[in-house]
């Protein structure tokens, strides 16, 4: 069978594929909270994902369906009492955290391009937020239009700081938000999301408890899955990275990650995360020639796990700390990120291996088990789907090997990415700022 006629068939079987409902079932006290997710209608018969809560912290997802006629908050009760038993291993890691001392002011940094109906969403949640002192930056990155400027200066007025970064590109855009931070911690997220009024507030907390910890990422969960292209990728383990609290310390690495600490993809991604402001700003920020709109099409969000950890300090994963994320919507969206996903990789190692040449030794040591992981890892994916790490099993699609195999190309071009990003003007920090 020719590879056009496999990808036919693919296209067809995806298409073919149903929409789920997203809710959200908080198991505090005797009564069960039923909501829908974020901006969803009210919660019916058909397939359901469902996160589940325990006392208003994310504990588990599960895939389940509502059958007509029923009351779907009890079916849902019901079929969240089989995670009750992670979720007790949950609240139990999370209490072993100690996060006893208030969190510290926080800047959070969003950046955006032209895009003033998501960013007005995503602005809405993060002013909504529980944290007791933070700030909100939006970093309008090379904008074509006036809208985001209107936007914020519209309706959120003092409340949100607006600044213009001419030159495209997310790194350079995030480290423009950098340099502006007054926070102690500057956390990041992006214009497609919604966050949990509690998002700030946990991915902050860990800071006062650990004075080694340089970063902090959370949990992102899907907003809706209308389309086959967000369901395909929920399906597959989307962003999410399990329910388990964990701390990786480069003094004591995991004994599970071979690659370590270049194995960035495993904690966490660039919609939610957290920095020390003065540790990030000592690495020198994120590398300008990775990330979304530059050539390398991605990778900063990794290159600033590893540049921390490499430092020295620890990174905490927090499946607390929760945002929803509008996924891509067509399998047009899937193919290019899978492209840019096996770009973004490579490129950061290389930018880490450029700017960092001493920790190659390190890197080629660890290189041939590494590979042997990934190997095992994507034949798994290519057969059975790879959900995330403490999530119930939501693999119910094959995953297209067209994905894969963009993806693999996507890596062979990430590291001529980089170097050609390289060689892109450099931000004009301080103009256009308010």
């Amino acid at each position: 069978m020719s590879r056009r006629v496999v990808v036919r068939e693919e296209i067809r079987r995806f298409l073919e594929i149903g929409a789920v409902q997203v809710a959200d079932l908080d198991l505090d006290g005797d009564e069960a909270v039923l909501r829908p997710g974020p901006g969803g209608p009210p919660v019916t018969d058909g397939e359901v994902f469902l996160l589940v809560r325990r006392s208003g912290r994310p504990v588990a997802t599960l895939l389940t369906r509502v059958p007509e006629g029923a009351d779907p908050r009890a079916v849902l009760t019901a079929a969240a009492s089989g995670a009750s038993r992670e979720a007790a291993a949950g609240d139990a890691a999370g209490d072993a955290a100690g996060n006893a001392a208030p969190p510290p002011y926080a800047s959070v940094v969003v950046a955006t391009r032209e895009r003033a109906g998501q960013l007005a969403r995503a602005l809405d949640s993060l002013l909504a937020q529980d944290h007791p002192q933070f700030e909100v930056v939006v970093v309008d990155n090379a904008p074509v239009t006036g809208g985001t400027r209107e936007l914020v200066e519209r309706k959120y007025g003092e409340r949100v700081r607006y600044v213009c970064e001419p030159v495209p590109g997310l790194a350079v855009a995030h480290n423009r938000g950098l340099a502006l931070a007054r926070g102690e911690v500057v956390a990041f997220t992006d214009d497609d999301v919604v966050a949990d009024p509690r998002w700030l507030g946990e991915l902050t907390a860990p800071f006062a408890a650990d004075p080694r910890l340089g970063c902090a990422t959370g949990l992102i969960l899907p907003a809706r899955l209308r389309t086959p292209a967000q369901v395909l990728l929920e399906s597959h383990g989307g962003f999410a990275k399990g329910f388990t609290p964990t701390t990786y310390d480069p003094g004591d690495p995991p004994q599970d990650e071979p690659l370590f600490p270049f194995t960035a993809g495993r904690f966490g991604s660039g919609a939610n995360m957290a920095f020390r402001t003065d540790v990030l700003r000592a690495i020198g920020g994120f590398d300008p020639a990775t990330g979304a709109g530059t050539a390398a099409r991605g990778g900063d969000d990794l290159y600033g796990f590893v540049r921390v950890l490499a430092q020295g300090h620890r990174l905490r994963y927090t499946p607390y700390a929760l945002v929803w994320h509008h996924h891509r919507e067509t399998w047009s969206d899937l193919e290019t990120q899978a492209y840019g996903y096996g770009a973004g990789l490579t490129a950061y190692l290389t930018a880490i291996l450029v700017n960092r040449p001493a920790l190659l030794p390190a890197f080629l040591a660890r290189l041939p088990r590494g590979l042997a992981r990934a190997r095992a890892l994507t034949e798994a994916r290519d057969t059975d789907g790879g959900g995330a790490p403490g999530a119930h099993d939501t693999r119910t699609h094959p995953w297209p090997r067209r994905l894969s195999r963009l993806q693999r190309r996507g890596m062979l071009y990430g590291p001529l990415g980089y170097l050609r990003a390289r060689r892109a003007p450099v931000s004009t920090a301080g103009r256009g700022t308010r």
